[in-house]
């Protein structure tokens, strides 16, 4: 088996550059090529990084190419990826795995017939930050736990992104396809998988202005609802209020708080790697702080702010793992962490908050999958250099 997979990159937009940041850190993949349907995008790409550049239905076929990383639009993420596995070619997605559920099931379905892998987005919850709150969790250190909360609540995508319609259109957009992924996903990884789900949704504007780029002022149109309330039933009987939000200026509240039958925990910020992990087991008394800014995928490897809104000097962000670690997989014939099963039924969970929003009634979850393991030292130090 071959030690360096090489990578052909489908989408070369706004995230790509967070994949070939991860050439520094991971030792087992290489983007060689590109392609995008905006044949612009892809030659920038291509200069920018010193690669070649393809057109799409080229870079399918390439008999170089292992893998593809399927950066696109969601909307745009079942089509490619299906063409991928059909090509012979494992494949490593963006989230959400597509944007309606009939369709991810084709998808897992597909690349098990193949027999091919297929990996999906986020791999957050491979860092140093979720890997911590899981040790401790397997610990028992806040015993069982009944119930939580978790929220992602903020103004919108359209201050900072040049290209913001996707995130407000009808069957695409909206807080649970973009953001809900990293909580869900998250969750899931700390306490198994989901049984059913209650949902209220509203729409805040009907307009929003794009607020950077060559765009910048024109007026867009809101297609979907833009704040989501959700109840969370876990198989473990956990139960979880869950806020997902493009309409709040700011907020105090931690991203994910567990509350066990011996102690309250805080789960640091899904979207990105590191942070701490602060346990408090006594009423009024100080949090426990357990860091995890010196662990292999926690360290704080953000040196300027960059256009993304979180990403700045105080966080870690090695996105780029979960295709590395897919990679391993591959190598030694075993199941990846970020594995179609998992990605899937987080859609399961996307598309039953938006059906529940819709008939204001309970959804059953009709998937299920394995809660991933540990994310040991030892298989970290096998993929990063």
């Amino acid at each position: 088996m071959k030690k360096i997979f090489n990578v052909g990159l489908i989408g070369c937009g706004h995230i790509a550059e967070t994949y070939f940041r991860a050439h520094k850190y991971f030792n087992n993949f290489k983007i060689i090529k590109c392609a995008d349907i905006n044949t612009k995008a892809a030659e920038i790409c291509a200069k920018t990084y010193k690669i070649e550049s393809l057109s799409v239905k080229q870079i399918l076929k390439d008999k170089d190419i292992d893998i593809i990383l399927n950066l696109t639009i969601p909307s745009a993420h079942y089509s490619i990826s299906k063409k991928a596995i059909l090509n012979g070619k494992h494949v490593y997605s963006e989230k959400p795995l597509a944007t309606n559920f009939n369709e991810g099931k084709k998808l897992i379905r597909l690349a098990k017939q193949k027999k091919l892998f297929i990996g999906n987005a986020p791999d957050t919850f491979l860092g140093g930050g979720s890997q911590k709150a899981k040790e401790l969790i397997d610990k028992n250190t806040i015993g069982k736990i009944k119930f939580g909360n978790a929220i992602f609540a903020y103004p919108g995508i359209q201050s900072y992104h040049p290209n913001p319609e996707p995130w407000f259109a009808k069957n695409e957009g909206g807080p649970v396809i973009d953001m809900g992924p990293y909580y869900l996903t998250a969750l899931v990884n700390l306490l198994g998988p989901v049984d059913n789900v209650f949902s209220q949704s509203l729409k805040n504007t009907k307009k929003r202005i794009i607020g950077i780029g060559p765009r910048k002022g024109k007026i867009i149109k809101v297609e979907c609802p833009t704040t989501y309330f959700s109840t969370l039933s876990f198989k473990n009987k956990t139960i979880i209020r869950l806020t997902l939000s493009f309409d709040v200026i700011s907020h105090l509240r931690n991203h994910i708080e567990l509350y066990g039958e011996k102690g309250s925990m805080v789960v640091p910020d899904p979207n990105m790697f590191g942070g701490s992990v602060l346990i408090s087991k006594k009423m009024n008394s100080n949090w426990k702080n357990y860091k995890t800014n010196k662990t292999l995928l926690g360290k704080i490897n953000i040196r300027s702010q960059s256009l993304r809104a979180n990403e700045s000097p105080t966080n870690a962000n090695y996105r780029g793992a979960g295709l590395s670690e897919m990679i391993y997989s591959i190598q030694n014939k075993k199941m990846h962490r970020c594995n179609g099963d998992l990605s899937l039924h987080v859609l399961n969970v996307i598309d039953s908050i938006h059906k529940s929003a819709k008939s204001r009634k309970k959804i059953k979850i009709l998937t299920q999958c394995k809660k991933p393991k540990y994310f040991t030292k030892k298989e970290i130090n096998s993929i990063i250099k």
